[in-house]
């Protein structure tokens, strides 16, 4: 089964055998040359609703991850995204049509968390931002990750657009969410159509 786990990792994350993993899948190491300049990448910055229904490569992915929250000072664990207090509340979850992940940034893997189709919105990967407290600044910190994926997106020509409208109960419970781990966006990404 390793194996074959492997072989679907070289080939892209299209393969569904991949997505019903019960192993963490580990994800490449991001290419940090990639992309548009900063400014370019602002101006370019738009929201995207239409999708490709081709699967993002394990590349993008990997490197979507990583700038949304990956650690980027080795030494410290520090993070791509800052938060208030260093406390590192958001959480992203990688929700596809067959199954549902949780980002663990120190690995840079993506841990399984349930089967089945819980993405919010209509796109090949939705990322649902989650904070692992109900304290005020918890918005503010999932707010910078999802500008870190917005940026991302307009600076490697991905589509994606911020929601906050999403059944939070349905993904909670599909997510397995303790209290408080409220949802508090999603980002669908996809290729453009």
């Amino acid at each position: 089964m390793k194996k074959i786990i492997l072989s679907l990792l070289a080939a892209g994350l299209s393969g569904t055998a991949l997505l019903h993993a019960a192993e963490p899948v580990k994800l490449d190491q991001p290419d940090l040359e990639r992309g548009a300049p900063i400014m370019k990448a602002l101006s370019d910055r738009q929201s995207i609703r239409s999708f490709s229904e081709k699967m993002l490569s394990q590349k993008d992915l990997s490197d979507l991850l990583w700038a949304a929250n990956g650690i980027n000072r080795q030494e410290s664990g520090k993070r791509t995204a800052p938060s208030a207090m260093n406390r590192q509340d958001v959480k992203i979850y990688v929700c596809t049509k067959d199954a549902s992940y949780l980002y663990d940034h120190k690995a840079h893997a993506m841990v399984p968390v349930s089967d089945g189709d819980a993405r919010p919105a209509d796109a090949p990967i939705c990322l649902v931002l989650v904070t692992d407290t109900a304290e005020p600044w918890a918005a503010m910190d999932a707010g910078i990750v999802s500008q870190n994926i917005s940026l991302f997106c307009s600076g490697t020509g991905l589509a994606t657009y911020p929601r906050a409208s999403m059944n939070k109960e349905a993904l909670a419970k599909a997510l397995k969410l303790a209290s408080p781990q409220p949802p508090m966006l999603c980002h669908p990404v996809g290729y453009k159509k």
